[in-house]
């Protein structure tokens, strides 16, 4: 590991779960964690229910735009962890896979976002005390 260990978050559309779980980390952990998100198919925009319920915590999405996945985003992390991206996802030998299998929010209301953001922030702070112990 790095001294400031670097995790990508990999989803399709780069618009929700991954987005929440990036934001969360980098709520979390405070500049202990390099944080980074991107889709394998990224949509244009954020889940607007994402940015509500993230939006209720004090953590502002709003401003975010989903990324494309880059082979070299993977190459640069040191946990790479996938939800639902299926084989998009390169495998680099040394790095730390996990596959969270996780609701996908796009065409959810805010109570169903809003519970899959709540186990993602669990998940999030889990790993954070795995990476920072």
């Amino acid at each position: 590991m790095t001294t400031t260990p670097e995790v990508l978050f990999v989803c399709v559309h780069n618009a929700g779960r991954s987005q929440m779980a990036a934001a969360l980390l980098q709520h979390h952990a405070q500049g202990r964690v390099k944080v980074r998100s991107a889709g394998s198919a990224p949509a244009d925009t954020i889940n607007p229910a994402v940015v509500t319920v993230m939006d209720e915590l004090g953590i502002d999405v709003s401003a975010e735009v989903p990324t494309k996945l880059l082979t070299e985003d993977v190459a640069a992390s040191d946990v790479v962890i996938t939800m639902g991206c299926g084989d998009a996802c390169p495998i680099f030998p040394g790095k730390r896979y996990e596959d969270w299998a996780l609701t996908d929010p796009a065409g959810k209301g805010p109570d169903e976002v809003r519970a899959v953001r709540d186990e993602i922030d669990q998940r999030v702070q889990k790993l954070l005390a795995e990476l920072t112990a």
